[in-house]
């Protein structure tokens, strides 16, 4: 019988992925941030957290020619950090506006990853058990370990 190689390094030499988040400026994804920040420091990896934007369909509705989505993007996201974390960022934290659809861009970042951290906004009552569109796809298509986090309320 062949020998399989490992895949373990048992030596813990390679660092952990970095912890992916994706960052909406919803409730479920400022707590998203701090779940990731505690996670990532307790196991020494850096964070990556993303905010994603595409042009919504038209629909043949009047558009603001000035409108720039990833100037709007990067507002939240930014935004967003300050106010979950304020002058005081983890160390090794990286902040990306991605163009494309967020379940796609969040799956293809979770390649590498150690842990994707998403939030998911629910609809109350029982609906809020439910996990949205985008936490959902994350759930069943990463690449590494997934945790979805509730709105508090």
């Amino acid at each position: 019988m062949a020998e399989r190689e490992s895949t373990v390094d048992a030596g813990g030499d390679t660092p952990p992925g970095p912890v992916v988040v994706g960052v909406d400026g919803s409730a479920s994804s400022k707590q998203a941030l701090h779940w990731a920040a505690r996670l990532a420091a307790a196991e020494g990896s850096t964070i990556q957290a993303i905010t994603a934007w595409e042009y919504p369909p038209s629909f043949n509705a009047p558009v603001d020619v000035n409108w720039r989505p990833d100037v709007d993007a990067d507002t939240v996201l930014t935004e967003t950090l300050d106010e979950v974390f304020g002058d005081d960022r983890p160390a090794g934290l990286e902040a990306h506006v991605v163009h494309g659809p967020a379940r796609t861009v969040l799956i293809d970042a979770s390649r590498g990853a150690s842990l994707l951290v998403v939030g998911s906004r629910g609809h109350g009552g029982f609906a809020g058990l439910l996990l949205g569109s985008v936490s959902s796809a994350c759930s069943e298509h990463a690449h590494c370990p997934v945790l979805v986090l509730h709105d508090r309320d």
